[in-house]
C-alpha cells in the first residue's frame, strides 16, 4: 500500500488548492473510472477486490485529501449497485453514456411517505460529499404511511435507503469546513418528489454475487475511511520529512502508519479469505475492525499533533501544503463513524 501514487501521473501532477475541482481534475477521475471501483466490469466498473481498491483509495488520499475523501465516498455510494436489482443497474450503468456518479448523506433525515408502488420523498440531509460533481443522491429516511411512522419489530421507526435522480435534489450549498473545500459536502433538500419502490434499498441486502458485494457496509465504511486517513498521514508525514533536520520527531507517525498499513492488509486478506470459503464476518470480526480502525485514527492524529508545532509558521500560511493536508486530515476525521470514538 505504500507509495502507490505514482501510477496516476496525470492525477498526481494536478492543482488540488481550489476549493472545487477544475474540470480537468473531474475529466481525470472519469478517464481512470475511479467513480467505479467496486462496479463489476459488465457494467463499466473496475470491479476492483477489496484489497485492490482500499491500496487506490490510499493512494489518491496521499495526492490529495479532498481527491481521495471524494472518490471514497463516492465509489462508496456506487458500492450500492449491489443493493439495487439487476433492472435498476441495468438502466442506470449500461442505458447512460456519462459517467455515473453516486453520492448523498448516510444521516437517516427527512420522510418518505408510501405512496402506490413507491415512495414521496421529502425532507433535507447533510454532507453530501460531491455534491456538485453528482447524477444520483443516496439518502436515507423513515418511512410512513398515512403521515404515521411505521415502526419495525423492535418498535423503533422504520428507515429505507433511497436513490434519486440529481433532477430531483436542490443543493444547499453551505460546505464551510476548515478542509476538504473541493469535497463540495454541501447539504441537498428534496420536496416532495416520487420515487419507485425499486429505487429503495437495504444495507447489507444484496441482489449481485461478486465477492466485494458480501463485505458487510459497516466494515467496507470502516476499512475504506480508514485508509483515507492513512494516505493523509503519509502524505503529512513526506512534505514534513522535507523541513524537519530533526528527523527522530518523525518517529512514532512513521511506525503509527506502518503498523496501521499492516493492520489494514490483514483485515482486508483475512475478509477475502473468509468470503471466498464460503464464510461470513461475524459482529466480533466487524467489531474487532472498527475498534483497530478508531484507535489507529486516534494514534495517527496524536502523532501528527506532536510533529505540527515543530514545523515553524511556514506550516501555518493557508497556502503552504502541509497546512492543507493539516487542515483536510483533521476535517476528515470528524466523520461521525470515528469521531465519536476519540473522545
Amino acid at each position: 500500500m505504500k507509495r502507490s501514487k505514482y501510477d496516476m501521473h496525470k492525477l498526481a501532477d494536478l492543482n488540488f488548492k481550489p476549493q472545487v475541482f477544475s474540470e480537468e481534475i473531474i475529466r481525470e477521475i472519469d478517464r481512470y473510472n475511479l467513480w467505479n471501483l467496486w462496479v463489476p466490469k459488465s457494467h463499466g466498473g473496475l470491479e476492483m477486490s477489496l484489497s485492490e481498491g482500499l491500496k487506490k483509495l490510499f493512494s489518491l488520499a496521499e495526492i490529495d485529501g479532498s481527491l481521495g475523501w471524494t472518490v471514497t465516498l463516492c465509489s462508496g455510494a456506487n458500492f450500492f449497485f449491489g443493493n439495487l436489482t439487476k433492472d435498476v443497474v441495468e438502466s442506470i450503468f449500461i442505458s447512460q453514456e456519462s459517467p455515473i456518479r453516486f453520492g448523498g448523506s448516510g444521516g437517516v433525515s427527512g420522510y418518505a411517505e408510501k405512496k402506490n408502488e413507491g415512495y414521496s420523498i421529502t425532507g433535507k440531509w447533510k454532507y453530501a460529499t460531491g455534491a456538485t460533481y453528482l447524477t444520483h443522491f443516496t439518502l436515507n429516511a423513515e418511512v410512513r404511511v398515512g403521515g404515521k411512522a411505521v415502526c419495525d419489530e423492535n418498535g423503533a421507526p422504520m428507515v429505507r435507503s433511497f436513490l434519486m435522480g440529481r433532477e430531483d435534489v436542490e443543493i444547499i450549498h453551505d460546505w464551510n469546513a476548515m478542509g476538504l473545500k473541493a469535497t463540495a459536502t454541501h447539504s441537498f433538500e428534496i420536496k416532495e418528489k416520487y420515487v419507485p419502490e425499486s429505487h429503495s434499498f437495504i444495507y447489507d441486502r444484496y441482489f449481485h454475487d461478486h465477492p466485494i458485494f458480501k463485505v458487510p457496509f459497516s466494515s467496507f465504511a470502516d476499512l475504506t475511511l480508514w485508509v483515507n486517513y492513512l494516505g493523509m498521514a503519509s502524505h503529512f508525514l513526506e512534505e514534513a520529512n522535507k523541513v524537519l533536520s530533526q528527523q527522530e520527531l518523525l518517529k512514532l507517525l512513521t511506525t503509527s502508519i506502518d503498523q496501521s498499513i499492516d493492520s489494514v492488509e490483514d483485515h482486508a486478506a483475512t475478509i477475502e479469505r473468509k468470503i471466498l470459503d464460503g464464510e461470513k464476518l461475524s459482529e466480533k470480526d466487524m467489531r474487532t475492525i472498527h475498534q483497530d480502525a478508531a484507535s489507529s485514527v486516534a494514534r495517527l492524529s496524536q502523532a501528527i499533533l506532536k510533529v505540527y508545532p515543530q514545523l515553524g509558521i511556514m506550516a501555518c500560511s493557508e497556502d503552504h501544503v502541509l497546512n492543507h493536508i493539516f487542515r483536510d486530515y483533521f476535517t476528515a476525521i470528524q466523520h461521525h463513524i470515528f469521531s465519536r470514538d476519540l473522545e
